[in-house]
């Protein structure tokens, strides 16, 4: 691999530190190395003991030697292979194109493995679910601190909801969210607070004016700044007196999650849970398709797997293939969404177990508040 580890998962997962630059990491006879800049020399060799630290310097100077005055990237990797009598070498599938290519040209085969780099990445440890359950409390700490700012507001004129006399908005509120979360040690990024008919579209991040009596979708995946480990939790809440037909709304939901949540078990088919939640909101009267040029009702996954990723996976959905097994961390988050209605949608993270799915998941669900 050759990728920075602030934002590619495999290459925080195959070191264990951050590193805001890119650099070569290899596998080869079981064993690990990294190419480091005297930058990051010192700090690879403290942090990531279970790789064999080279210096990139040192390589640099071994080209100039043989006489390239300006080693570049490719003739880095080239000489690390030769060393060790490499001739093909399997890359992630984002593994840049050009250098690739770079590659090929000097007679290196470069070969893409389908799928996933790590597969073993989907099965988390012990230690893992600890540090999602650690992202997943900043979150839990974001959302605690919307529900009291929301609870704290008063209805205004137009019914919009007024904190401190002053409009509370989807912004001020995501603001909220995401500093308390900062310092519970965690980054939150693209938080939602999408209220009423902006909850309809699932990934609105919501903005202006937020209103009593109608449901606003909280939405609240952070990142661990220690880990990189991700957390990922959503709540539906309404100021005020929800309606009727909101009410319905949520209990379906709230039942569908349920089930879900029922057949999180190993060897059961992701898209079969999906299925069993599409289908129990169609009997319900809950139907999902295009209505005046939009989608409403059903119509994302059930859900994903969650780690260094926000998604991995496995994934939950309509066109998901394979089964669940032990140890994968699951979130569970089916929402309904009807423009003249609004939006519900409840997210938990299970964790796959032998027997009964394990819900990481603390905050309780609570429509009014």
């Amino acid at each position: 691999m050759v990728a920075d580890s602030e934002h590619d998962a495999n290459m925080l997962y195959a070191t264990g530190m951050f590193v805001p630059d890119p650099f070569i990491w290899l596998r080869h006879r079981g064993r690990s190395c990294v190419v480091m800049s005297d930058l990051e020399f010192e700090r690879a060799r403290k942090q990531a003991r279970h790789c064999r630290v080279l210096s990139l310097s040192r390589y640099q100077e071994k080209l100039r030697a043989e006489g390239v005055n300006r080693p570049n990237e490719a003739q880095v990797i080239a000489l690390l292979l030769r060393e060790r009598g490499i001739r093909r070498v399997i890359v992630p599938r984002e593994f840049p194109c050009g250098l690739a290519e770079e590659l090929q040209h000097r007679r290196i085969r470069v070969a893409a493995r389908p799928g996933s780099f790590f597969p073993e990445r989907a099965l988390k440890s012990a230690a893992e679910v600890k540090k999602i359950s650690a992202a997943l409390l900043m979150a839990e700490i974001g959302l605690a601190e919307a529900i009291q700012v929301l609870q704290a507001a008063k209805p205004g004129k137009g019914r919009r909801l007024l904190y401190h006399d002053v409009p509370l908005t989807s912004e001020k509120l995501r603001a909220v969210i995401d500093t308390a979360i900062l310092q519970a040690g965690g980054l939150a990024s693209h938080t939602i607070v999408a209220g009423g008919r902006q909850g309809c579209d699932p990934h609105e991040p919501g903005y202006g004016p937020l209103r009593a009596n109608e449901p606003i979708i909280l939405d609240i995946f952070p990142r661990s700044q220690k880990t990189g480990y991700f957390g990922d939790i959503t709540r539906t809440v309404v100021r005020g007196r929800a309606s009727e037909a909101i009410r319905k709304l949520y209990d379906t939901v709230r039942r569908g999650q349920k089930l879900a949540f029922r057949m999180m078990r190993p060897g059961v088919p992701t898209a079969k849970v999906h299925r069993a939640v599409q289908q129990f909101f169609e009997r319900e009267g809950y139907r999902t398709g295009r209505r005046n040029s939009r989608m409403e009702g059903f119509f994302h996954g059930t859900g994903h797997g969650l780690g260094l990723d926000i998604h991995e996976a496995p994934r939950v959905g309509a066109g998901s293939a394979g089964v669940l097994r032990t140890g994968e961390v699951v979130t569970v988050e089916p929402g309904l969404y009807y423009p003249d209605i609004g939006g519900v949608r409840l997210e938990d993270v299970a964790l796959v177990t032998k027997s009964a799915p394990r819900n990481l998941t603390q905050f309780e669900k609570v429509l009014e508040i």
